[in-house]
């Protein structure tokens, strides 16, 4: 990769928030289909509410991506 291809730390920044938003889009919806699929079977099972991610959610999963794109 050249000097020209790299990107700027906001860049990178903007990146990793992209990617944590995901993972935790991901999380929560694997998380609802689970409470349906278990009520589904069960007439009797009662659906656990699945809370939202937060902003701090957001940031701790970046920062651990940043903490991996550090490494060496």
């Amino acid at each position: 990769m050249s000097t020209t291809d790299k990107k700027s730390g906001y860049e990178l920044r903007t990146e990793l928030l992209g990617m944590a938003i995901g993972i935790l889009e991901s999380r929560t919806e694997r998380l609802e289909q689970n409470e349906h699929f278990m009520a589904e079977g069960d007439s009797t099972y009662k659906r656990h509410k699945v809370l939202p991610y937060e902003t701090e959610d957001v940031l701790l999963v970046a920062e651990k991506l940043y903490e991996f794109v550090q490494t060496k």
